[in-house]
């Protein structure tokens, strides 16, 4: 659970804990993931893993890419408003705040699915199931109204031994029922068991299994030298869902496949309810009940009970912070009344926001359908997906000169432009997925359409009233802090050009960060003569600024971390003041110029000032003595 710290992100975030909170989204949904599938697809469900497996790469590589051109929290809804206007990325933002409020409602659902095998039969089904789940989300949107401090270590070790524990899984499943001709046998029934609507339907369910990728970019604006950490994560999360994805659904397919009743109908109980002896509500349970393990059954599947409700109900406290994160950052654009945003006086949290949506994900509880919830969190994902893609896709046409520390792989040549292959494969599986989703069942159609609908239209009633047009990015001027007062400085940027060190200006920036966890981010300057393409070689001013970040965290320690700009003659003045608001710095270091005019920190401090989103603080260096 993490502290709410809306402004003043510290970059204090490494590989290791990005990819810890990411996978334990990610992972969580295999538990619920399974079911949903193999009820659908039956004997199919490997392949539509597979499929949705291949669109989950698309995704990740387009939101590595984006998310290291822009290190900051927003997600598809950032790229939306780089790439087009505010208006699509609070269309965006919308359809991301349907997948957080189904995220909440579906991980509490399947976490009293899983409490029934160890407590209480009367989870297992309805009233109770529905019940719990409420009482879940209820508790968990108060401690986060409350506040509390983010345990890295502790997201690490539940990843870490919820992927061991689904390895081990695997293997067990290997030695014990792995049966390749069972796998076979399941397809004998194509046409009846799954039907083509079937199939078609269960893919857009399946991407349910890799939503959680979103988790790494709305981290972006905490993470440590976002240029390597951020991809670095996404490759991890890639190669440890593909692991248990590829792998899994094999192993549950040859423990429970596919059987036909005397009546006719074909099923695996992977997908059947407990009603009928089925495991759909605990798929996870039903896989490890199929392997036979004798007298160790019972422990075993107790040990995956509580590890799956462990994890089901992180994952649902993550769905709340990531409201409260994405409710702050939309009141913050004027996407939504600031009511929304408001903070409590004594927690400093959005409190209002975090109370409103997590009723709308209890009101998605009611009625106790968990297809229907999969379906619908499918309709919002897609579509946020989509955007992602086709956000891409323009900002490789409108900015093609931006900055990309990581690059989508391919190269596709289309009228003069370089567009990423992969982000248009996947805007073309997300975006058909979103239409199979919506229209081959139109009740989630219907309830997706009218939530899209019931945001735009308030937004723009908002817009008006507050004068404003619709697309146009408007930030509230002065933010307030959210965990901290401004004087402790949460966050502190330090901007130096190439040819310009100063220990001075570091060991101040030292001083206003304080504690040891506060982050300093070093952004030094190359200027590029306007005569030189902006991308031209510079070997010695690149390995000049490289030489400052050194010194700079050899000066201040691992707290510290930097990146390099390239900026033309009289522009670093506006890209200091959009990275301090990029980072959400508390407060800006810069040396004094030197009276001589001659340095890049000429008028740079006058734009700084003048346009300044925090503190800033001109140091000057001591006069030297002959």
């Amino acid at each position: 659970m993490a502290e709410r710290q809306l402004h003043g992100l510290q970059r204090v975030l490494g590989v290791n804990a990005l990819f810890s909170t990411a996978y334990g989204n990610v992972g969580s949904s295999i538990y619920y993931a399974l079911g949903l599938v193999a009820a659908l697809a039956a004997g199919l469900t490997p392949l539509v893993f597979l499929l949705t497996g291949a669109l989950f790469y698309c995704t990740a590589t387009t939101y590595a890419e984006a998310t290291s051109m822009y290190p900051e929290a927003g997600g598809s809804s950032l790229f939306a408003r780089r790439a087009f206007n505010e208006l699509w990325s609070f269309f965006t933002a919308w359809a991301q705040m349907l997948n957080y409020i189904i995220t909440i409602a579906i991980s509490a659902f399947f976490a009293a699915h899983y409490a029934g095998r160890f407590t209480w039969d009367g989870f297992k089904g309805a009233p109770g199931d529905i019940v719990f789940a409420a009482v879940v989300v209820a508790l968990l949107a108060l401690v986060n109204v409350r506040g509390v401090k983010d345990a890295v270590s502790v997201n690490l070790v539940l990843a870490v031994v919820d992927f061991m524990s689904q390895l081990a899984i695997v293997g067990l499943g290997v030695v014990l029922v792995f049966n390749p001709a069972i796998l076979v046998d399941n397809l004998d029934f194509l046409g009846e068991t799954p039907t083509l609507t079937q199939f078609l339907l269960a893919i857009p369910i399946g991407t349910v299994a890799y939503t959680g990728i979103e988790t790494i970019s709305n981290m972006a604006g905490e993470a440590r030298d976002p240029d390597s950490t951020i991809p670095a994560a996404i490759k991890r999360v890639m190669i440890a869902v593909f692991a248990i994805y590829f792998t899994l659904p094999l192993i549950a397919l040859s423990a429970l496949p596919v059987e036909c009743l005397p009546g006719g109908e074909c099923r695996t109980l992977l997908g059947v309810g407990p009603q009928d002896g089925g495991f759909a509500n605990d798929p996870i349970i039903g896989v490890v009940s199929g392997m036979e393990l004798g007298i160790f059954a019972g422990a075993i599947e107790l040990y995956v009970g509580v590890l799956a409700v462990t994890i089901l109900i992180a994952a649902t406290n993550a769905g709340v912070l990531g409201v409260s994160r994405l409710t702050y950052s939309m009141g913050m654009y004027r996407q939504l009344p600031d009511t929304m945003r408001r903070l409590h006086k004594r927690y400093r949290t959005p409190y209002i926001g975090i109370l409103v949506f997590s009723g709308f994900a209890c009101l998605a509880l009611l009625p106790g359908q968990a297809a229907f919830l999969g379906k619908i969190y499918a309709f919002g994902a897609m579509l946020s997906f989509s955007m992602a893609h086709l956000s891409l896709i323009c900002l490789r046409v409108s900015a093609p000169d931006q900055r990309r520390p990581y690059r989508s792989p391919g190269r596709l040549r289309v009228r003069g432009h370089e567009l990423p292959p992969l982000a248009v494969v996947g805007l073309a599986g997300t975006a058909l997925s979103f239409v199979v989703v919506s229209v081959l069942d139109l009740t989630v159609g219907i309830a997706g359409v009218a939530w899209m609908a019931l945001g735009i239209g308030g937004y723009l009633l908002y817009r008006r009233s507050q004068g404003l047009d619709f697309v146009s990015t408007h930030q509230v001027a002065v933010p307030q802090p959210v965990t901290q007062t401004e004087a402790e400085y949460e966050s502190v940027l330090v901007a130096l050009d190439a040819r310009h060190d100063s220990p001075t200006t570091i060991a101040t920036a030292t001083k206003l960060a304080g504690r040891k966890r506060r982050g300093i981010h070093v952004l030094v300057l190359i200027t590029v003569p306007q005569a030189s393409p902006i991308d031209a070689e510079l070997p010695e001013e690149e390995l000049a600024a490289r030489a400052v970040i050194e010194r700079a965290r050899a000066q201040g320690g691992r707290r510290v971390n930097g990146h390099v700009e390239r900026v033309r003659p009289g522009g670093s003045g506006r890209l200091i003041v959009d990275e301090a608001r990029a980072m959400r710095a508390h407060a800006v270091v810069l040396p004094l110029p030197p009276r001589t005019g001659t340095t890049v920190f000429g008028k740079t401090v006058e734009t700084v000032l003048a346009d300044r989103p925090c503190r800033v603080i001109i140091e000057s260096e001591p006069a030297a003595h002959a």
